[in-house]
């Protein structure tokens, strides 16, 4: 649902334009037959937008229907404290008949809402979300391994220009953000697609503390060549093999690759088994997937320093 709200302030903010320009050409005829009135409304381009239309995931992989299940279950006095907190960032916004009525039924507001965002993810996002979902991942790996490598300074070191960690703090702009202490809720970390250029930060209770940043690899999400394999590699893989081997300079899944290459899964699934035999991917499992990446000797063999 984040990556929906993002969507929706890309399609009417020209600063955030410059990498998907290829997908607002796309989904603009989409976009056009939608009514997205009341979500301008509560979406302000600086400012306090409700927090319970991107709840907060709690695993890495969840699901669209977890998530809109999620935002209908919010309480009518909590919908109605964020609605009347995003509509005041508007001038007069409460005033309009439209403001009028999300206050006077918050619930009904917050059915609907939540079955706009829905029609919005099917014209303007399931097409493209194995393409953007592998993105995602692959950035949650290459973090989660430089957490592993530094701590907490190599993690935020490149993470975002306006994000910070000194003395045990996360500082954003120069203000003290949030300071984790053990035995707390922890700190948790969104990469998004459609937040670029952008980072941000909510800590407001009963939200868990949440920062947002843009995902590595956005620069080249709407590109649609990918590295191309040498003729060596072919001859030695085969041109599928070698397709693949060669385009995985970052963790991905079998969906992902199986829309990146335009092939089926089972056939992506077999050649991925072929060179993990071969020693040349790794796999590992992650929430509900499984990731896989080149090992040194693949890695050795893309790159042709073996050939």
């Amino acid at each position: 649902m984040r990556e929906v709200q993002g969507a929706i302030r890309t399609l009417a903010r020209p600063d955030r334009h410059g990498y998907h320009l290829p997908w607002l050409r796309q989904v603009r005829p989409a976009a056009l037959s939608l009514d997205l009135a009341p979500l301008w409304l509560l979406a302000p381009d600086n400012g306090y937008g409700p927090d319970f239309l991107h709840p907060l995931p709690d695993a890495p992989l969840t699901s669209l229907d977890d998530e809109l299940d999620a935002i209908r279950a919010t309480r009518p006095e909590e919908a109605h404290r964020q609605l009347s907190a995003a509509l005041a960032q508007t001038p007069g916004a409460a005033l309009t008949r439209r403001g009028r009525a999300m206050l006077n039924d918050p619930a009904g507001t917050v059915r609907q809402l939540a079955g706009i965002y829905e029609h919005v993810w099917s014209a303007l996002l399931s097409p493209h979300w194995p393409r953007l979902r592998a993105v995602l991942e692959a950035d949650i790996a290459f973090h989660a391994r430089r957490l592993a490598d530094g701590g907490m300074q190599r993690l935020f070191t490149g993470l975002h220009p306006k994000l910070n960690w000194s003395d045990g703090a996360l500082t954003a702009t120069g203000s003290v953000s949030y300071p984790p202490e053990p035995g707390g809720q922890g700190l948790v970390l969104v990469p998004s697609v459609f937040f670029w250029p952008e980072a941000g930060s909510a800590f407001d209770p009963p939200w868990q503390s949440t920062v947002v940043y843009p995902a590595r690899g956005v620069g080249g999400l709407w590109v649609q060549t990918g590295p191309t394999a040498s003729t060596a590699l072919i001859r030695l893989l085969g041109a599928n093999r070698a397709s693949i081997l060669s385009a995985l300079d970052s963790p991905s899944t079998t969906t992902a690759l199986s829309h990146r290459h335009a092939m089926a899964m089972s056939s992506v699934s077999a050649h991925l088994s072929v060179l993990r035999d071969a020693g040349l991917l790794a796999s590992r499992r992650y929430g509900h997937q499984v990731l896989y990446e080149r090992t040194p000797l693949g890695m050795a063999l893309a790159t042709g320093g073996l050939l």
